[in-house]
């Protein structure tokens, strides 16, 4: 049986028994209950390692894995847990469990092997006086690793902080550069309210919802100063504070002009289409506009006067970003959990840009900008939280090289979206969407700072490739990889 198989059968048990708890006294489906779970435990137990590796439901794996860590079964955890990493492999929390898991074995040469290739892709832990990893102490590979692991987590980079906006219940979301008038657009997804930022983060009023216009909260704003045209993704959820159960799950494309913020047109989904929240925008040169719908996995365009569907992945975990070659052929998307993607627009072909995953991590992006020939990527979720800038191939198709901008700053708490503004790259640093509930609720209201925004130098080592070079991985086998990191701790002792 599939691994899906037998989660869903434990489920659908699970079910039957809440649709009939009201005929059975409380010691039966008490009883009841334990026979599933003791079925469950029976079915996961008797799981090949063969099987495992086998599946591709990362959530049935991890309920797999949960499984096995509260009945102790150390060796089915690694193998369900090594599986979820083969999937997510963008993920340095996943990986540095797996090395946990082989210290408590006690297997040093797979610890050691997970730990390093962590290192060489430039994940930054300290892990010297973590008591989990007590059993693979004492070697000169296991200091070689603190250490280096270490270096990966230092403050690197020029960028500093640019200005700060008022605290209050805003939620900045969004944020656009209007390079004529040399000024900043800002937007909240509490507010259906575009304002002014000056270079000291005084903010302005400029646009704001009302009756003609109808926006709700603002997750994304987008430029297109060609035709000086400003567009906003806004949407009405339950974080947005005029959400209602008329508007619940209304989203769309709002079309102003960018020197005045006259309405000009609105682009929205029917109510039948469902619920959507439009979270990313990339606007062309040529006036083309793209906006992605992180949960549903699936990218619009403007077009013909209304939005229209050119791709969707439901194997996608989400759609983080969004980014449009200057030529207008090429729209590239960010998965938060599975790297990036291209999607060529001329043929409506997908592919995805090779690159040197054993070098380059890609995972964790929340922000992806198209500059001079390259993307530059926001990693909020890597280890530590980074800016990079991705040299690609003339045809865009591979990942060449990827230079760190700006990585481990003081600043870096919660990364999110930005604008590029001339040769700097703004984005914020520290969003505060953990202070709000499922409801819309804010929690924590004390907590509540200044919204900081940070600014990378866009051409900080320009023309050098930086790390991830080779597009092959490392013609060496794990051992080979390890002995080789062996005699290299031992040079330096």
């Amino acid at each position: 049986m599939k691994i899906q198989s037998w989660i869903f059968a434990g489920a659908l048990a699970s079910s039957c028994l809440a649709a009939g708890a009201q005929e059975k006294p409380a010691a039966d489906k008490a009883a009841a209950a334990q026979t599933v779970r003791e079925n469950t435990v029976k079915r996961a137990q008797a799981l090949s390692e063969e099987q495992i590796k086998e599946s591709h439901d990362v959530p049935a794996l991890s309920k797999l894995a949960q499984l096995y860590a509260a009945q102790n079964d150390t060796q089915r955890f690694i193998w369900a847990l090594r599986r979820i990493t083969e999937l997510m492999p963008n993920s340095g929390d996943l990986r540095l469990q797996l090395a946990m898991a082989y210290a408590k074995v006690d297997d040093k040469s797979s610890a050691y092997d997970t730990l390093m290739h962590m290192q060489i892709q430039g994940f930054g832990y300290d892990i010297g006086k973590d008591p989990r990893f007590e059993p693979i102490h004492g070697t000169k590979v296991w200091d070689y690793l603190v250490a280096n692991l270490q270096v990966n987590a230092k403050q690197f980079g020029e960028g500093k902080p640019a200005f700060e906006l008022a605290k209050g219940d805003h939620l900045y979301d969004a944020l656009a550069w209007d390079a004529k008038r040399k000024r900043f657009l800002v937007g909240g997804a509490r507010e259906g309210k575009v304002q002014f930022a000056d270079a000291s983060g005084k903010l302005t009023d400029f646009i704001s919802t009302d009756a003609h216009n109808g926006l709700w909260g603002i997750d994304a704003l987008g430029v297109d100063a060609a035709h000086g045209k400003l567009y906003v993704a806004s949407s009405a959820t339950a974080i947005y504070k005029g959400f209602n159960a008329d508007n619940a799950g209304q989203a769309g494309i709002f079309e102003f002009e960018l020197g005045s913020g006259k309405f000009v047109k609105k682009y929205t989904f029917a109510k039948p289409d469902g619920a959507h929240r439009l979270t990313a925008l990339a606007v062309g040169k040529d006036g083309q506009v793209f906006a992605a719908d992180s949960a549903r996995k699936q990218v619009f365009k403007i077009d013909g006067g209304s939005l229209k569907e050119i791709l969707s992945n439901p194997k996608l975990t989400s759609i983080s970003a969004l980014a449009l070659s200057d030529d207008g052929r090429t729209l590239y998307l960010a998965d938060f959990a599975l790297g990036v993607f291209g999607y060529d627009l001329t043929k409506g072909q997908a592919f995805e840009p090779r690159h040197n995953a054993a070098n380059l991590v890609l995972g964790g992006i929340v922000g992806m900008h198209w500059y001079d020939g390259t993307l530059v990527i926001v990693e909020n979720g890597m280890v530590p939280k980074r800016v990079m800038r991705l040299q690609l191939s003339a045809d865009g198709r591979n990942i060449e090289g990827a230079m760190p901008l700006d990585a481990a700053q003081p600043a870096f708490e919660a990364l999110g979206p930005g604008t590029v503004a001339d040769d700097k790259l703004y984005f914020f640093t520290n969003r505060e969407d953990a202070l709000y509930d499922s409801h819309g609720v804010l929690t924590q209201p004390d907590k509540l700072e200044p919204s900081r925004v940070f600014a990378s130098n866009l051409r900080f080592a320009w023309g050098e490739k930086g790390v991830g070079s080779a597009l092959a991985p490392l013609a060496v086998d794990d051992g080979s990889l390890l002995k080789a990191q062996e005699n290299a701790a031992a040079d330096k002792h």
